[in-house]
């Protein structure tokens, strides 16, 4: 998305981003529902049809191999995306939107934390602090933002410690200890009252999210994400007249998926040393992941724009566009339905109930997506947040 001096003072909302976006949500419901909005309590399955056993797990399995950390990678992709989208347009009129975007940043901590009062496992707060690294790139050239890009994937944290524990004995991979944070937030999801979930949430339920985002590749791999996707709208990749480039994108990402996805089950085979091991793990599973990433954002990019699936996929623009709206009450009405303080259904829903419930809760968000903006232009949330941030 380039400009010139003849360009408008604004960009044309992208439908297809809104289309992805859309997706990722309705993905990231699908798998909070069945793990039960971070509250890993499941009924007894002994006794359940054989049936019910099968599809818990095939839908399991089959839900983390298609979405698990994809579906987050996306909409990260996204959030850089519409970085750009606002960076540029405020450009094009003579602006400097970084120091408001820093205030858009602060709001969004807010908002990020009225959503952990009732989720452990949400990433707004998270965004809100990564998000600073568009600040300070977004001025770059597009080559200096690729190579920072890269290096960020390949997480170099991690990537010091396989070589300082191949190379040192003695030395001892860090982990986050994070088990006593779990296990408090366990116990309040299981048997406390409202009052007390919230305050679990936002202590220990925020230290342990952000935790277990360090120990699994989400910090540096976020901040990744966040730098390809505002280069993605720089260049204008996500219009139709540059959809012959994700040719090359879906030929690379499915030569490297398919050897990451089979060493990262195989290194524990052949790795005694845990110090090497975990960390190689965490580097080789997170490139698999962005892998598949790119093979379903190219993938839906060619439904959209050379198929006839384009008026199917336009359907899910409303909810798309209501991204944060769907996100933040998916968190409320996810505790309400499986936390103690609500229905508690932790200890009757399995898996493909569960999964059951998700479809639903969707649904019902994707009809008030399309009566509210029928006659409004943003969500609720989009809107305050918007509002708020040229306040």
């Amino acid at each position: 998305m380039q400009t010139s001096s003849t360009a408008p003072f604004r960009h044309a909302r992208v439908d297809v981003a809104d289309v992805l976006r859309g997706l990722s949500v309705l993905g990231i419901i699908l798998l909070h529902s069945i793990e039960h909005f971070n509250f890993y309590s499941f009924p007894d399955t002994s006794t359940q049809p054989a049936v019910l056993n099968f599809t818990d797990k095939a839908i399991w399995d089959g839900l983390f191999f298609l979405l698990g950390g994809k579906a987050y990678a996306i909409f990260s992709l996204l959030f850089g995306f519409s970085f750009f989208i606002q960076d540029d347009n405020q450009r094009m009129r003579g602006n400097d939107f970084r120091r408001r975007f820093c205030w858009r940043l602060f709001l969004l901590f807010i908002i990020g934390n009225i959503n952990a009062m009732f989720f452990t496992g949400e990433i707004l707060v998270m965004y809100s602090l990564i998000g600073f690294v568009l600040v300070l790139t977004c001025r770059l050239s597009t080559r200096s933002l690729l190579w920072l890009s890269g290096l960020l994937m390949l997480q170099p944290v991690s990537l010091y410690y396989v070589v300082r524990a191949a190379t040192d004995g003695s030395f001892i991979t860090p982990q986050l200890p994070t088990g006593p944070l779990w296990g408090a937030a366990f116990e309040v999801q299981s048997g406390g009252t409202f009052l007390e979930t919230v305050a679990v949430n936002l202590r220990e339920g925020q230290l342990v999210s952000l935790a277990w985002a360090w120990d699994n590749a989400r910090i540096f791999q976020t901040a990744s994400l966040f730098i390809l996707g505002m280069l993605i709208g720089r260049q204008g990749w996500l219009l139709r007249e540059n959809l012959h480039r994700w040719a090359p994108v879906m030929g690379w990402a499915l030569v490297a998926f398919f050897p990451l996805h089979g060493l990262g089950g195989m290194l524990p085979d052949f790795i005694t040393n845990q110090n090497v091991l975990r960390p190689l793990l965490v580097i080789v599973n997170s490139l698999a992941k962005f892998s598949f990433m790119l093979i379903l954002v190219s993938g839906v990019l060619y439904l959209y724009y050379r198929t006839r699936c384009k008026s199917l996929l336009d359907r899910i623009i409303p909810y798309g566009r209501m991204s944060m709206t769907n996100y933040v009450t998916q968190s409320i009405v996810g505790s309400f339905l499986y936390y103690n303080w609500g229905l508690g259904l932790h200890a009757h829903l399995g898996i493909t109930y569960s999964f059951l419930m998700g479809v639903c809760l969707f649904v019902l968000q994707y009809l008030f997506c399309c009566w509210w903006l029928k006659n409004r232009s943003h969500g609720p949330f989009e809107y305050a947040w918007k509002r708020l941030t040229w306040i």
